[in-house]
């Protein structure tokens, strides 16, 4: 055989196995299915930048305007662009993060659009018709100057493509001082390193009150002249240090020329921002890295395959991406990282995660990633036990090494819990010594939590969400409780079981709703469930009426199941009133219930406990279809770092996890027609459904691989070892 037949023979050989390879890949990108831009409009957001599956880098452009439309650095009614910054957070109400901007600019730039501001900074115009976005992928016109910003990541590096129009007065803006909302620069570096490479660090505060970015910046046009400012003054350096610096990079580009910029961020040292970029993106080919995100997310999205309508499909795997942004990656590729006592600690077999928003993520997000991507969960719960040796707590909303308090809970507790149940790596007694020491702790309130019970209305933080503090507290017990039986630490099983009833201490049988109550056992006077005050944390007392979902059935069998039953369809009937005063976060509302806030998600779900499933799949149906889309305002609250996301991909599914700790899932009707979940070893568990329709929305039937299945739950357990659902559906006259 000659030596040419070989090589094709060879090349035909490793094209199969590619393609073999790439197997489990559907015909239809799932990637071409998702709108980025969900969430940018009304309370959702969320931006629309490149983002690797968990990745350090969210780089993404800044509209340059401050409020709460613009949490996230983007607004979809706005029409400027101050440039591209490469840190954001994903749905939340905390303005924060938005390091490194950088921005294009030319001799068009003649408007200043903002003359008010305090530091001079370009705003370019910009049109939706001149934007393009994907996952991986993000690209705009910049009207105010004719030049195309072309955006993409790796998990640590910030990839950007400029194509200018000529000019001889063309730059590049890096601009440290830069800042939005709650973030402060406190210290900030540059530093001209050779004629291609700009290093330096900004040091900031803000909700992260001790927050750290190293980067390394690679140009590939030569660096020949360089304007450096410190606090706005130019200086004659080459390198400054100051609390607001910025370098403007100036050249001549001819037409259609294209400068690339490749960003590497660390938060311990220049030096790991530039291991970080040699390691992740040595190449200048663009396209290459582009094409190579694509493919990330096209293999994390897998995941999950679903049938259904191309609406169907655009809705599901948009809210499955936003599942994806974070937890966030927080160690460089040595696995140093800046630590919640603010030292450098390095991380050994494992990935250090942060961008923890627990009280949102232990509902849903995290009981999902159990099952489409438990290799992330270990290395989550290694990077939890990482900050209690750090801080002596589990984190409650930690974000870039700091722990930020937000929120209320000690909800790393379920995470771990329901994780050890779900057979994923850990140490177990570590964990547990963590949740135990975590709740025996006198943060947060919980002092007075274990002196009366209770968390009082008139205690030493003025009872600032007392009742909900008491709630969450007593779910998160139970959690610990189950543990310590299962590592038969009887004494603590004991004492944590007695500390999860705690939620019945604060009920009023006069109102039937838990109450506010001070120090001496009374509850407080003028009580009006529906109003929202500071003794429920986001929410109300109709919200937290239901959220022990460790003891349902207790609370079922305290009012009576008529009694449960009646509330429960006021809750969802129930209407606000036009005098009502509504805060920004009670969105999404069906009567008394309100999707756009974590603690209602489950409430639909507990029909099922009753025995009116079918009031559950009315409701879950109704929900999908009202407060979910596939454009701008696509999510009827903040987003959540997931949470919101995830509701939807389970509830799609027709599995939720009422109970994020106990490795149930309740069963409702499917959304789409049919899934197929990949799960470790090859393993696949699918679920369909039979005579779905826009009506057919009830469950007659359950065949559990082939077999008539009676139950209104799936186990964990179940779904792991792989095998078929099907839902046999109709309409409510053949219930």
């Amino acid at each position: 055989m000659k030596p040419s037949s070989i090589i094709i023979l060879l090349l035909i050989f490793l094209s199969c196995n590619n393609i073999e390879e790439d197997k489990k890949l559907p015909a239809q990108k799932l990637s071409s299915y998702i709108n980025v831009f969900v969430g940018t409009d009304g309370p959702g957001n969320t931006y629309p930048g490149v983002a690797m599956p968990f990745g350090m880098v969210q780089l993404s452009p800044d509209n340059g305007l401050g409020g709460w439309d613009r949490i996230a650095g983007y607004f979809w009614q706005d029409s400027t662009i101050a440039g591209f910054s490469h840190k954001h957070l994903t749905g939340t109400g905390a303005g924060d993060l938005y390091d490194i901007l950088i921005m294009p600019l030319n001799s068009r730039f003649q408007e200043d659009l903002w003359p008010e501001q305090e530091d001079y900074r370009p705003y370019s115009k910009f049109s939706h018709d001149k934007e393009e976005a994907k996952p991986g992928y993000y690209s705009v016109n910049l009207l105010s100057s004719g030049i195309k910003a072309e955006l993409t990541a790796t998990q640590r590096v910030g990839f950007h493509r400029y194509s200018f129009p000529e000019d001889d007065s063309s730059q590049i803006l890096i601009d440290l001082g830069y800042a939005l909302n709650w973030d402060n620069p406190v210290d900030t570096y540059l530093e001209i390193k050779d004629e291609n490479t700009i290093i330096g660090y900004r040091l900031s505060t803000g909700w992260a009150h001790n927050q750290r970015e190293y980067f390394v910046a690679k140009f590939s046009k030569p660096i020949k002249k360089v304007d450096l400012y410190e606090n706005n003054q130019i200086i004659d350096h080459k390198k400054v240090k100051a609390k607001k610096t910025k370098a403007v990079i100036h050249f001549a580009t001819s037409d259609s020329e294209q400068v690339l910029v490749k960003v590497a961020l660390s938060s311990v040292s220049i030096d790991g921002a530039i291991k970080n970029l040699e390691a992740e993106l040595t190449s200048w080919d663009f396209d290459k890295a582009v094409s190579d995100a694509e493919k990330t997310w096209e293999n994390q999205l897998a995941s999950i395959q679903i049938k259904g309508t191309d609406y169907q499909k655009e809705v599901f795997y948009t809210n499955l991406y936003h599942c994806f942004l974070t937890p966030s990656l927080h160690s460089d590729v040595g696995g140093y990282y800046k630590a919640a006592d603010h030292s450098i600690k390095q991380a050994v077999g494992y990935k250090r995660y942060d961008t923890f928003s627990l009280w949102d993520t232990y509902r849903t997000a995290h009981p999902l990633y159990t099952i489409i991507c438990p290799d992330n969960v270990s290395d989550f719960i290694e990077s939890f036990l990482a900050h209690y040796d750090e801080t002596g707590l589990l984190p409650v909303w930690s974000m870039v090494g700091n722990e930020t308090n937000m929120m209320i809970g000690y909800h790393a507790v379920p995470v771990i819990v329901d994780a050890y149940f779900k057979d994923i790596k850990m140490n177990k007694e570590k964990a547990y010594e963590a949740c135990k020491q975590t709740a025996l702790s006198n943060a947060w309130d919980l002092e007075e939590y274990k002196k009366y019970g209770y968390v009082p209305y008139n205690g030493k933080n003025k009872g600032h969400w007392s009742v909900s503090k008491t709630l969450e507290y007593a779910f998160d017990d139970w959690c610990i409780a189950q543990f310590a039986k299962a590592l038969n630490k009887e004494a603590d099983f004991k004492y944590f079981t007695n500390r999860s009833m705690n939620w019945k201490n604060l009920y009023d049988e006069s109102s039937t709703f838990f109450r506010p109550k001070n120090k001496v056992g009374e509850f407080i006077k003028n009580f009006i469930p529906k109003e929202y005050t500071e003794y429920f944390c986001e929410s109300n007392a109709w919200h937290y009426f239901w959220a022990m979902p460790q003891h349902i059935d207790s609370l079922i069998n305290m009012l009576g199941k008529e009694t449960f039953t009646n509330k429960l369809d006021s809750m969802f009937n129930y209407n606000p009133e036009p005098v009502d005063k509504l805060p920004v976060f009670s969105t999404g509302m069906i009567g008394q219930y309100a999707h756009g806030n974590e603690p209602s998600h489950h409430v639909a779900y507990l029909y099922n406990y009753v025995g009116q499933d079918w009031k559950t799949q009315k409701l879950v149906n109704q929900i999908i279809k009202t407060q979910y889309s596939n454009k701008p305002d696509g999510y009827c609250g903040n987003e959540d770092c997931g949470q919101m996301s995830a509701w939807l991909v389970c509830s799609a599914l027709g599995i939720y996890p009422v109970n994020p700790s106990n490795g149930i899932y309740d069963l409702t009707s499917p959304w789409i027609k049919e899934a197929e979940i990949a799960l470790p070893e090859g393993k696949k568990f699918i679920i369909k459904t039979k005579n779905q329709s826009e009506k057919n929305i009830y469950i007659k039937e359950i065949l559990f691989n082939g077999k008539v299945y009676n139950k209104s739950t799936i186990s964990h357990k179940q779904i792991m070892e792989g095998g078929e659902l099907l839902f046999v559906l109709g309409n409510l006259s053949e219930k």
